[in-house]
């Protein structure tokens, strides 16, 4: 297995770590050496000894971490309290998020609003609290975790795709921002994956995304966890608010 040896030491913050995508990302970043901050919503025996499993694997630091995206101020009292704490964070990982499918005029705005609460507004809302910190070490690497969903619209998607659009909008805006510091902000936008998500998306839907992909399959969650560690490492260095798409390719 290489190594990059430019994340070797480097922490990084990565949300949603007890499955899937986030999951994938913490254990290709603690490969190449990175220490982590794994989040989790809730705190379990089982996620615990899966990140000290990890961290015993890899030798490398693991400190877990919980908050609900949902809850903007505990979720900025656990990031004042680990930036307090003393810890540089180099990387941040914004992967956490939940998915929602249904017409327009059948979905209730309040669940709209819950959807965009957990995948744009606790995004920036952990984007600001790291980029101040990013800005004063002159370095960081931020990739939000976004979707095809949010680039290819369709009907049905006025919750999850709509927040995902305005999660690529705000990566731009930031990454112009913040490019001059030397704080990278890019979002890697994944077309169907091997997740929960996949599952809980109606069949139609899934199915017309495999339509559409050249390559006609989903993609493997470790396909994702190896592109997002490559956009965080030094090896992306000049990749500044660029949205990469990875979906087999459109048909």
């Amino acid at each position: 297995m290489s190594v990059d040896p430019t994340l070797l030491g480097r922490t990084a913050l990565v949300t949603g770590c007890n499955r899937g995508i986030g999951r994938a990302v913490a254990e290709e970043l603690a490969s190449q050496g990175a220490n982590l901050i794994a989040h989790a919503r809730c705190e379990s025996d089982l996620f615990l000894a899966d990140m000290n499993v990890l961290a015993d694997k890899y030798k490398v630091k693991i400190s877990p971490v919980f908050f609900d995206l949902r809850d903007l101020e505990s979720l900025k009292a656990e990031v004042k309290n680990l930036l307090a704490s003393g810890v540089r964070i180099d990387i941040l990982v914004n992967n956490a998020g939940i998915a929602h499918g249904g017409l327009f005029q059948m979905t209730p705005i309040l669940k709209v609003r819950e959807v965009f609460d957990v995948n744009f507004f606790a995004q920036l809302e952990l984007m600001q609290l790291l980029v101040r910190h990013m800005i004063r070490n002159r370095s960081g690497a931020i990739v939000n975790i976004a979707s095809i969903a949010g680039i290819d619209l369709h009907a049905g998607n006025i919750a999850y795709g709509v927040s995902k659009t305005a999660l690529i909008a705000a990566t731009k805006t930031v990454a112009a921002e913040v490019g001059v510091h030397g704080v990278r902000v890019n979002a890697v936008a994944p077309g169907l994956t091997m997740t929960d998500l996949f599952d809980e998306m109606e069949i139609k839907a899934r199915t017309q995304m495999l339509e559409e992909s050249s390559m006609k399959r989903l993609a493997e969650i470790p396909e994702i966890a190896k592109t997002i560690a490559f956009l965080v490492s030094d090896s992306a260095s000049f990749v500044n608010g660029h949205v990469l798409r990875v979906d087999g390719g459109k048909g």
